[in-house]
């Protein structure tokens, strides 16, 4: 069964009629990078940030909608579109939440001391 990066792309390009080739050169991303979110039925770790906005231009998608089916493929659930101020939802906060879950309890206890120690800081004057 195909991820939702994989199947997100198939029905784009069987709805256009598009190659990878295609997506690639609209996109400004290598047909190799398009060829391999295709096929690749595990993707390992998140596109990086410019892989997924030239995936989103060559297969004229918003890049929120691909951004959530990479995150998929990656076994992550992105959550809501809107942050708690009604703005839209800050794509690494969304991460963040998401993968925090597939920490170990004890990472889980460094990350939130981290955040903590990071929350504590007083601005610099």
């Amino acid at each position: 069964m195909a991820n939702a990066l994989q199947q997100l792309i198939r029905e784009r390009l069987d709805l256009k009629g598009w190659s990878y080739g295609e997506v690639a050169r609209r996109g400004g991303i290598p047909r190799s990078t398009v060829h391999h979110l295709a096929t690749t039925d595990r993707v390992v770790r998140m596109p990086q940030s410019t892989t997924l906005e030239g995936l989103s231009k060559g297969l004229e998608l918003p890049l929120d909608t691909v951004r959530r089916a990479a995150a998929e493929a990656c076994g992550i659930h992105v959550y809501g579109t809107e942050g708690t101020t009604g703005q839209p939802a800050d794509p690494e906060v969304d991460l963040l939440i998401a993968s925090v879950q597939r920490l170990s309890a004890d990472d889980r206890r460094h990350v939130a001391a981290l955040v903590e120690s990071l929350l504590d800081r007083t601005p610099k004057q």
